[in-house]
């Protein structure tokens, strides 16, 4: 394992090593034929595998992650029992101190063992900050999570892991300041809005002028439509009354007035034309005629005490009554006459 400390200074860590291949190294001689190789066991650890979701949280950028904990605590299950382990190594390690933080990059490789011996090995870059001892440990955490996730393709509760790591760097004071004085900014702009001074209440129109807020609209009442919906008379009479004690205009005035005349000439042309219309004409055809025929049967089955009339009438006709035409009902009703006459 290399470390490389870089001087203390504002430039930016050299660029880690370029991340080699996957390399895989055959099983040992001696080893079992029939022993699974890694690749397979890798196969049956994917499908024995837990999801992992965003469990934890960053309080401070408030924001869910998934931590290299339930990382490693879904996949140590699957591995033991199919007999997987990783071997980790840092390849490379820069580290570069900026201020208060302390940066760190780094390049894993990572040695897949399978039960037969054989390995696949592959190489993770990690990228951390820190403003203690810490950055080179969250790297290798980050690294091995995310070797993790992209090897055994780990099922997860969203549509991507690209999550964040669980710490990122504070704001540096530039932007600490910048943003308070935004928030200052702001607030200033606020208090001048809450006092701006507001209008006379005798310099406001009354409710006969055009209003250009909707809500100034809404609040004064309307005179003409009250007119307008008044049922009586006397209703109108406090209308007026009300927009004449509110200020209103003689104009504004006069418009109710015209409401009122308006008003009472309709009323006076509707009384005319109900006093003028022609008396309806009595109702003729084959059904008024039906109407008046089945009245007079029933009349008469009512006085000769015959309670069964539409049963005899439709044993007799092969119809309702409801559907007989004026001349049946007419002739059962004589038979009936005629039978009350005889039995008298």
């Amino acid at each position: 394992m290399t470390v490389t400390a870089l001087p203390l200074h504002t430039t930016a860590p050299r660029p880690s090593a370029p991340v080699a291949a996957p390399i895989y190294q055959p099983a040992p001689a001696g080893a079992p034929a029939d022993a699974p190789r890694v690749f397979t066991a890798i196969a049956a650890v994917m499908r024995d595998a837990m999801p992992v979701g965003k469990n934890q949280r960053n309080e401070q950028q408030n924001y869910k992650f998934r931590g290299i904990d339930d990382v490693m605590s879904a996949m140590a299950g699957p591995m033991r029992k199919h007999g997987v382990f990783i071997l980790p190594t840092i390849a490379d390690h820069a580290q570069q101190r900026d201020g208060k933080m302390t940066r760190t990059v780094i390049t894993m490789r990572y040695s897949v063992y399978g039960p037969a011996g054989d390995c696949l090995v592959a190489e993770v870059p990690g990228e951390a900050f820190d403003f203690a001892d810490k950055a080179t440990n969250k790297a290798q955490s980050a690294a091995l999570k995310y070797l993790l996730f992209t090897l055994f393709m780990l099922p997860v509760d969203g549509r991507s892991i690209d999550d964040g790591d669980r710490d990122h760097p504070e704001p540096s004071p530039e932007h600490r300041a910048e943003v308070q004085e935004r928030r200052q900014q702001r607030a200033q702009q606020r208090q001048q809005r809450g006092q701006q001074p507001r209008r006379s209440s005798r310099a406001e129109p009354g409710p006969w002028e055009q209003q250009p807020q909707q809500e100034q609209r809404q609040q004064r009442p309307d005179y003409l439509a009250a007119a307008q919906a008044a049922a009586s008379r006397a209703e109108f009479d406090k209308v007026r009354a009300a927009a004449a004690k509110a200020g209103a205009p003689a104009d504004y005035l006069d418009r109710l007035d015209a409401v009122l005349a308006q008003k009472q000439k309709a009323a006076q042309q509707g009384q005319q034309g109900e006093r003028t219309a022609p008396p309806s004409a009595p109702a003729t055809g084959p059904e008024a005629a039906a109407a008046e025929a089945e009245q007079a049967l029933r009349l008469a089955a009512s006085r000769a005490n015959l309670p069964t009339l539409d049963a005899d009438f439709e044993r007799v006709y092969g119809l309702p009554i409801d559907q007989a035409p004026a001349a049946q009902l007419d002739q059962f009703r004589k038979k009936i006459e005629a039978a009350a006459g005889g039995a008298q």
